[in-house]
């Protein structure tokens, strides 16, 4: 690690205040780091400045006098050690734009969003390296099963740090790590991203099973199935496989397909309940990012060639008017085939 790469006394710019953002940043300013926060919204930045709580998105939770919060992107990310982008995936590039004039040369930049962009079908850290082309050595992911407001209450919670060098990933452990916030490294940043995105997707279809009410046993196989899908899809892309089995995988996958608290199964479960797209995310504040990245998978998985049919099912349901119940009984009455077909 270089001298730059400071852990004790890192300053830190976290980039989106909505509940992980704010979370992480409390967690960090918890630690005794200096952080700054950007927050889009003006009501964000009066609450957090006054009450030191993010009375929007994270209410509840007192956070660190260590955290500064602003809604002036150039000084939240100059002269930082690391940076770290925590906001709707549909956004990152502007965002990262934004940012990266104002970044230092050695610079850690962290993306801790999941999803794929629409358009290119990008993963974070792909869209990061083609705004951020000289840091593209410098950049990592944070993900796995990782609910905000439990992070925020310390609970005890479990994620990955992934980056092509083995000394970012490292560095991001460190800089992390806290008693209850435990953080193992990985060099699959393609695989780690893929089931951080994905796992939304499938989370909706979890959403819609239970809002049809069809049972445990649904909702068992419905998650099993879609982690094939999502495993079958990072291999296409160079994924290694046995990451799917860790916690950007399984783990992240099982926790928003089951968790009261995700907010792509609330979507879901409520399409599967009867409410209209529309409908529902007219009365959310948050993002629910498995709605976008349900296109997104859909276009890659038509791109690259690789079977997804619950993927598409989900798709169908969200924006071609596919019938819920309709969706379960086309994927319940497909051909049958072998479990391990496409497995390796």
């Amino acid at each position: 690690m270089t001298a730059m790469w400071n852990v004790e006394n890192a300053k830190i710019g976290v980039i989106g205040a909505g509940s992980w953002g704010t979370a992480i940043a409390g967690m960090l300013g918890a630690k005794g780091y200096a952080v700054d926060l950007w927050a889009y919204e003006a009501e964000v930045c009066r609450s957090i400045s006054q009450k030191l709580e993010n009375t929007m998105f994270l209410p509840g939770i007192r956070l660190s006098e260590n955290i500064r919060v602003s809604d002036d992107m150039h000084s939240v990310a100059a002269d930082k050690d690391l940076v770290v982008l925590v906001v709707p995936s549909h956004v990152m590039r502007e965002a990262a734009s934004r940012a990266a004039s104002s970044l230092d040369a050695e610079t850690i930049i962290v993306s801790a969003a999941k999803g794929i962009e629409n358009e290119t079908h990008l993963t974070m850290t792909g869209v990061l390296s083609e705004v951020m082309a000289g840091y593209k050595n410098q950049l990592a992911v944070i993900s796995g099963p990782s609910f905000a407001g439990e992070v925020a209450r310390e609970v005890p919670t479990v994620v990955a740090s992934a980056a092509d060098d083995p000394e970012v990933a490292a560095y991001v452990q460190q800089v992390f790590a806290t008693p209850f916030f435990r953080v193992y490294t990985n060099p699959d940043v393609v695989g780690v991203q893929l089931g951080g995105a994905v796992k939304n997707v499938i989370a909706i279809a979890s959403g819609i099973v239970d809002g049809l009410g069809l049972g445990l046993n649904s909702r068992a196989a419905l998650i099993t199935r879609g982690l094939t899908e999502i495993r079958r899809l990072g291999i296409k892309l160079g994924a290694n496989p046995h990451t799917f089995a860790g916690l950007s995988g399984v783990g992240d996958l099982v926790l928003t397909c089951t968790g009261a608290l995700s907010r792509n199964h609330t979507v879901g479960q409520m399409i599967g309940e009867g409410k209209s797209l529309d409908e529902i995310l007219s009365h959310m504040k948050m993002v629910a990012e498995g709605v976008r990245t349900a296109k997104s998978v859909y276009n890659l998985s038509k791109k690259v060639g690789v079977e997804m049919p619950i993927a598409d099912s989900v798709y169908a349901v969200l924006y071609e008017d596919l019938n819920s119940a309709d969706a379960a009984y086309q994927l319940m009455t497909r051909s049958l085939k072998s479990e391990l077909e496409d497995v390796e």
